[in-house]
């Protein structure tokens, strides 16, 4: 009897496989004959082919009329299910192909692309350099930003403040003097090399320790062999509410909003960066909570003022510049200055972008009598690779 039952199972099995593909053969069969009719099926990729890849976030390109459809490219948008199923629909649609978008279409849970969030706090006279350096961030970059401005009136500690911003999960905070040469995304993918146990990532203060702060001047501690520089800071902030700091004041650790406050009443008078110190104390007592990226992503004056000492930028250029020193604004170091003055005068359209390198290549020949002149070419090396990534991306994707 069980051999009967069996048989009797099998044969439906192969009778139901039968008449699937009955039907998708007499589906295609139908899309063919209305083609051959002069029928012109309204190709639509399917919605979820239309994610993936750089600036996906900025819209997908409809189809032309004389574009010749793909496999992927010959079903409509249309709405399946089992009360819809694909050999009812219109002849202009491939039944076969419908038919397994369909089931990718419900299997399938797609992510809605994340914006990218930027912190930066504006305090006494940065209006100008903060929407230069926003301008810069807009400009390069392909998912979508947004911007988190803290105003001096509205906050007095700037790091306190930002823990304000309860429902973001990442974060990269930046100062107002800062220039992005390459998209914001690419120092946003540092996030997934994260291990573990790191919150944050921040780039050493100095390469060459002969002309480090830290090693030489600093009364308090300071992570690693010569600090860490907070002027560009991407931080993990769902891990950082959540961790128990080590610290010098009590042997029971502390979370971020409780430890600052009491770190700066007994350093106050030791420290002299503000809050780069006091990142450098709760990182000196918990290493295993940073993450160090190279000096190309925080690249400042003192890597070339007395000769070139970033190794990584003097091989694929510079990626974050960092104008410290107010060198946006004075004479001193004339490369930094050309570099801002580029970024500042440059507008959003196109030929504007396009047309920046050429002149900006002839300022920066000019400053070759400074240490940091001579080394201009690290200065556009990955600019210039920017803005034609930029032009190699469809318009609707700038």
């Amino acid at each position: 009897m069980r051999r009967y039952l069996r048989i009797v199972v099998l044969c439906l099995a192969c009778g139901f496989c039968s008449l699937l593909y009955a039907f998708s053969q007499l589906a295609v069969s139908l899309e063919e004959g209305a083609g051959g009719r002069g029928g012109k099926p309204q190709a639509a990729a399917a919605s979820w082919l239309t994610g993936g890849g750089r600036g996906g976030s900025r819209g997908v390109g409809s189809v032309g009329p004389a574009a010749h459809p793909g496999p992927s490219d010959r079903c409509k948008d249309f709405s399946l299910c089992y009360w819809n199923p694909y050999w009812m629909l219109p002849s202009d649609v491939c039944g076969m192909n419908c038919f397994w978008e369909a089931a990718f279409r419900y299997s399938l849970n797609v992510q809605p692309i994340q914006r990218m969030h930027l912190a930066v706090v504006a305090c006494g006279e940065r209006l100008e350099e903060t929407v230069t350096m926003l301008k810069s961030a807009i400009i390069f970059s392909i998912r979508p930003l947004q911007f988190h401005i803290f105003a001096e009136d509205q906050l007095h500690d700037s790091f306190k403040g930002i823990l304000i911003l309860k429902e973001v999960d990442s974060l990269l905070y930046v100062d107002t003097d800062i220039l992005f040469l390459r998209p914001v995304d690419d120092i946003w993918s540092l996030l997934k090399k994260f291990n573990s146990t790191q919150i944050a990532a921040m780039a050493p203060e100095h390469e060459e320790p002969r002309i480090g702060w830290y090693n030489r001047f600093a009364r308090h501690p300071y992570y690693g062999k010569t600090g860490v520089n907070s002027g560009v800071m991407l931080m993990n902030m769902t891990r950082m509410r959540r961790k128990y700091f080590k610290n010098d004041m009590t042997t029971v650790r502390l979370r971020w909003g409780d430890i600052l406050m009491p770190l700066l009443k007994k350093y106050k008078l030791n420290i002299t960066w503000g809050d780069q110190d006091l990142l450098n104390i709760i990182f000196f007592h918990n290493p295993e909570s940073l993450f160090v990226f190279p000096c190309q992503w925080n690249y400042r004056p003192d890597h070339c003022i007395y000769g070139s000492n970033c190794q990584e930028a003097e091989e694929e250029g510079i990626f974050i510049l960092h104008g410290n020193r107010g060198v946006y604004h004075d004479d001193k170091q004339p490369a930094f200055r050309a570099i801002y003055e580029a970024l500042r005068n440059c507008s959003f359209k196109d030929d504007s972008i396009r047309s920046l390198l050429k002149p900006l290549e002839l300022e920066l020949q000019k400053t070759v009598h400074t240490y940091c002149g001579k080394i201009y070419k690290i200065f556009i090396k990955q600019l210039t690779k920017s803005i034609q990534d930029r032009y190699d991306r469809p318009p609707k994707e700038r």
